[in-house]
């Protein structure tokens, strides 16, 4: 049975440990892209200077994903869904939601730098591709592809 979504709301400090393990257990980042997020750490700090918002499953108050647009440039800077709730219209929702604060915020365009099997998701929802954002070892060892959501 889908989860039911009660809404995206702000996350908070409380937040960080399951978005943490979100990013770090993410079956998107197995394999060769492993190395990405071993370490990687959603801290309260990166939750209290960020615009950073997050899916919940109405009965249990589970995560099911988040975001986090940056606006000094526009750039979505995370984007996760949960295992669990992949196919569900999580990501569809997320984005959305995120257009929806960058208009707020008066953006056209969201930048996205793509993990590349998300790519087409990313298109699927309307993004548009504008270049490959090359690697940068030792953080990032594979190019990624670059795109723009419009705002509109």
């Amino acid at each position: 049975m889908a989860p039911r979504i009660t809404s995206v709301r702000r996350a908070t400090a409380r937040d960080a440990r399951r978005l943490t393990r979100l990013v770090r257990s993410s079956r998107a980042y197995e394999g060769p892209y492993a190395p990405m997020v071993a370490g990687y750490r959603v801290g309260p700090d990166y939750i209290e200077t960020h615009r950073v918002f997050v899916a919940v499953d109405s009965e249990d108050d589970r995560v099911l994903g988040f975001y986090s647009l940056v606006l000094d440039p526009p750039e979505l800077d995370l984007m996760f869904v949960a295992d669990s709730a992949q196919s569900l219209g999580i990501g569809r929702l997320l984005v959305a939601h995120m257009v929806g604060e960058a208009r707020e915020a008066g953006i056209t365009g969201v930048r996205v730098v793509s993990h590349p099997p998300a790519e087409g998701f990313y298109l699927s929802v309307g993004a548009e591709r504008t270049g490959t954002e090359l690697a940068s070892p030792p953080a990032v060892m594979w190019d990624r592809p670059e795109l723009v959501i419009p705002v509109r």
